[in-house]
């Protein structure tokens, strides 16, 4: 995460709608539909939903303002439709078709979240930090600032910054929830976990400490999704300029937890990491070419 703005971004990343900093909770996680039951008047894009999320991979992808489905500690927007449509298009093109070339339907209709939901605005807290994502125990994922999606003007970092990082984070959340990994993670930097003091590590401070970002020294689940996600997500070219600021120490750390996260997705679900990754940015690459109006 960058740290440049006037306001401090944090990228709240726990599984709860509370701004608690703390890992998810480890509920269970089954393929069995949620949905099957809920019936509604369809406009057109909710037909292109129930058949490219519901139907192929169990998935409720709510567009539609819902003070019951949001934290009423903030004061939220709707999504706008055409934002919505957007959104929904780049997220099944840019994860869910990720993860399906690589591990298939099933592993996605079992595993990924079962709801996600879109909210227009940003949200504050009364700090003045900007909360880019919310997870509730691996079966929803909020997604703010949707109304600032160019869809016109695509920036995949501006993609990755606000959506997508938190989307890649959170399933490896579920993932290792459903099969552990390794506790030699947890031994790399065990006394330089920061706790809810993370809010106070600057970019270069976590690096040198072992920490891909300042989010991750928060404790060991969240430095393990975070060196994943960050790696799935940017080139090598941001890796190598990342290991550079590190220096020989904070890179000889980040690279030990690197190779157990890619030693635990082969191990365990076999998947390959940096296939994985080499997918992701090419589907980053192909993002501009994407109608994203038209529900196809």
């Amino acid at each position: 995460m960058k740290f440049h703005m006037k306001a401090k971004y944090i990228a709240l990343l726990a599984c709860a709608v509370t701004l608690g900093f703390t890992a998810c909770d480890e509920d269970d996680i089954d393929g069995e539909s949620i949905f099957s039951k809920v019936t509604k008047t369809e406009n057109d894009f909710d037909k292109w939903l129930k058949k490219n999320y519901v139907d192929t991979y169990n998935i409720e992808f709510q567009y539609r303002y819902t003070d019951k489905e949001t934290d009423n500690q903030y004061n939220l927007a709707p999504a706008a439709l055409d934002k919505s449509i957007a959104l929904a298009k780049l997220t099944k093109f840019l994860w869910l078709d990720v993860y399906k070339e690589i591990a298939g339907d099933e592993f996605i209709k079992t595993y990924c979240p079962k709801v996600i939901t879109l909210v227009g605005s940003p949200a504050y807290n009364s700090k003045g930090e900007i909360v880019l994502g919310t997870a509730e125990g691996g079966v929803k994922i909020t997604l703010y600032n949707v109304n600032n999606l160019d869809y016109n003007n695509i920036d995949i970092d501006f993609l990755n910054y606000w959506y997508f990082h938190t989307m890649h984070h959170e399933f490896a959340h579920i993932l290792h929830q459903t099969k552990n990994y390794t506790t030699d993670f947890n031994l790399i930097t065990p006394s330089d976990y920061q706790s809810t003091s993370w809010v106070n590590v600057e970019d270069e401070q976590a690096l040198q400490m072992g920490f891909i970002t300042p989010y991750a020294s928060n404790e060991f689940r969240e430095d393990f999704v975070e060196t994943l996600s960050n790696y799935v997500t940017h080139p090598q070219e941001w890796w190598d300029a990342q290991m550079e600021i590190a220096g020989a120490k904070g890179a000889s750390l980040i690279q030990q937890k690197l190779d157990i996260v890619r030693d635990y997705l082969k191990g365990s679900w076999s998947i390959d990491l940096d296939v994985l990754r080499a997918k992701v940015l090419e589907k980053c690459d192909q993002v501009y070419d994407l109608d994203l109006t038209t529900l196809n």
